[in-house]
This record gives C-alpha cells, structure tokens and sequence, in this order.
C-alpha cells in the first residue's frame, strides 16, 4: 500500500535562523576576551587573578545551585562565564579576591538561582553581585590602580593577596613605590565630579585610564559590541539608545552650564557607560521585547546614567540605571503591547 500523504502543521516561526542559547552565549565570551586580554596587559597579574577567581566562582556556584535543586549541569550554557568575566570587568584591578569570590556568589546566589536559573533572573547577574559587594565593601570597591605600572607581570597589587574579614593595605602607599607619574587615585569621573578636571579624550578612548578593569577602553568595547551586533547576536538599538539617551541629556546640562557639568562625549567614553550599554543593558532577558519598550528602556537608562552621576552621591551611575531598567521591563512590556491585528480599539 502506498503511503499516504501528512500535513504537519507547527507553530510560528517557521524559519529558524540556527541561532540557540548556547551559541549566542558563546559568541558573547568570545567578544569580550579582547577586552579581557586588554585589562590583563594594562594592570597584569592582579587583573588576571582576578577574572580567573571570579569566573570560577561563578560556575562553581552555578554547580552547586544545580546540584541543590536536582537540576542537570547548566554549565555548558556559557551563562555562569558571562556572569564571572562581566562582573570581573566591572571591579577594581586590585580588588582583594576573596571580595572577588563573594561577589561572583552572590551575582549567581541572588541574581541567577533565587529566580530560578537562567532566562527567570529579573535583572542582570553581573550588576547583582556587583551592587552587593558596593554595599558590603565601600572602601575597596573605590580603590583604584594606576595603568600600566611597573612591574605588573612579576607582582600582584598589595590589595589582591589581602586575606578574608582584614582590612587591605593602603594603596596610596604602594603607589609611591612604583613607577608610576602623576597618578591621583581618581577615575575620570571622580576628577571630574570632585575636582573639576576633565581628563583627556584620547587618554579615555584607549584606555590609559584608572578605573575598573574592563572599562577603561572605550574603542575597544565599541569594537567587541560591534561584533556581536554584526552577528546579530545582540539589539543594537540598544545600545545606540543607551549612548543617545545620555549623549542628549548630558549636552542639556553641558549648555546650561558648561563650567560645571562635562560634555556628552566625556559622559559616552568615561566610566562604565560603554561596557554597561552594550554587554549588559543589551542582556536578553532584563531588557523588553517590544519595539516600543526596548526605545523607552534604553532612553530611560542613558537619562538615568546622568543624572545619576550628576547629581547622586556616587560617581558612578551606569550599573544602578540598568538594575532600575531590568526591573521596570515588565511594567514597560505590558505598557507597551502591539495592538493585534483586526483588533478594535475601545469605545469603537
């Protein structure tokens, strides 16, 4: 008998563009490695400790909350390396390690196992673990390391061999020790906001700047997130949306008053603004899905980025912006559903 012939019917989409979880999370490790190497050559074995303790600690928590739940490995989603290389990147060079190692538990503990693994976390791992070691340690979270210093390949920074619950070594004090011209212990924002200095462009595209360890270039940031929008592995929107939002309203303020507040490109190359817009605001399932909703949430966190550093008592705003982005997404994709089509609108 000959056999008869069969519809199969299956839901939208119909073409796939061979795109999973695990190549996308992958490609991301991939366009941060630049910046990784980058920071290991700027301040050297402290930098690299560092990314190894943290990234570590990250898929050993993330083994540990699959072994607690009865869940299967979740390691060879990239998920928990992201977490440890993003969150590495976002702290001080010389950061003491076992801070490092509180951090990364924390970021997996809180941001990632509380809500139930990956793709259930409401707001970004990385800045998770990063928001509670700037709460659990002030001191060391704003101690920053000069570039380039010598000896940075044969010595770690006295702050990162720093033993657990002991007070770290006073940096000011190493750094007379080493080569090292000129160095004030202040980021480019913290001159800025403090003392009213603002630090060459050129010195904040490259990356000769203190500051932590992954945001220091601003070029090569744009670089790796340029690859991933290539790949189509990230919204470009946006970021661009991120950069525009802060662009915009640091210009308002720089024309009301252009002694006192920066220009809009010392506010896109300084600080975390770059790494924050494109590897973690961009974050899949922290930021929304419709084509209105990702507008108003990239816009919202460029604005808040500002303001935050502005007018807040930090000197930094980018991380808190996004926590306060991830969190209102929801409210936001709710607001801003399509309307569907054939459908009327009320009173019609």
């Amino acid at each position: 008998m000959s056999k008869k012939p069969t519809i199969e019917l299956r839901t939208s989409p119909h073409a796939h563009a061979g795109g999973d979880v695990v190549r996308i999370m992958r490609n991301v490790v991939y366009a941060m490695l630049p910046i990784c190497a980058f920071t290991i050559w700027q301040f050297g074995l402290s930098a690299l400790a560092l990314l190894i303790v943290v990234t570590a600690t990250c898929m050993a928590s993330e083994r540990l909350f699959n072994r607690l739940s009865s869940q299967p490995s979740s390691l060879g989603d990239w998920s928990a390396a992201i977490t440890g290389i993003l969150l590495a990147l976002t702290l001080p060079p010389g950061f003491p390690l076992w801070m490092g190692a509180v951090a990364a538990f924390a970021a997996v503990a809180l941001g990632k196992a509380l809500f139930g693994g990956l793709g259930m976390n409401a707001m970004n791992p990385a800045l998770i673990g990063r928001a509670f070691v700037q709460a659990a340690f002030p001191v060391a979270i704003t101690t920053w390391t000069p570039a380039f210093f010598e000896g940075r390949f044969t010595s770690f920074v006295p702050t990162t061999l720093t033993p657990p619950f002991l007070q770290p070594p006073v940096i000011s004090d190493w750094v007379t020790s080493v080569t090292v011209d000129a160095f004030s212990g202040a980021t480019p924002l913290a001159l800025q906001k403090f003392e009213g200095v603002q630090m060459d462009t050129l010195d904040m595209l490259l990356g000769t700047t203190a500051g932590s360890a992954g945001e220091t270039s601003a070029l090569l940031i744009l670089i790796c997130g340029l690859y991933l929008a290539a790949r189509r592995m990230l919204d470009w929107r946006i970021p661009v949306l991120v950069m525009l939002g802060a662009a915009v309203t640091a210009g308002i303020f720089f024309l009301i008053d252009p002694v006192k507040y920066p220009d809009p490109l010392f506010v896109l190359l300084s600080g975390g603004l770059m790494l924050g817009a494109w590897f973690m605001a961009s974050d899949m399932v922290g930021s929304p899905v419709t084509p209105l909703g990702v507008v108003i949430y990239a816009l919202m966190i460029g604005v808040l980025t500002v303001i935050i550093r502005l007018f807040g008592g930090l000197t930094e705003g980018v991380m808190y912006a996004i926590l306060l982005g991830n969190a209102a997404t929801p409210l936001i994709d709710q607001l801003t559903q399509p309307r569907v089509f054939g459908e009327q609108r009320a009173g019609k």
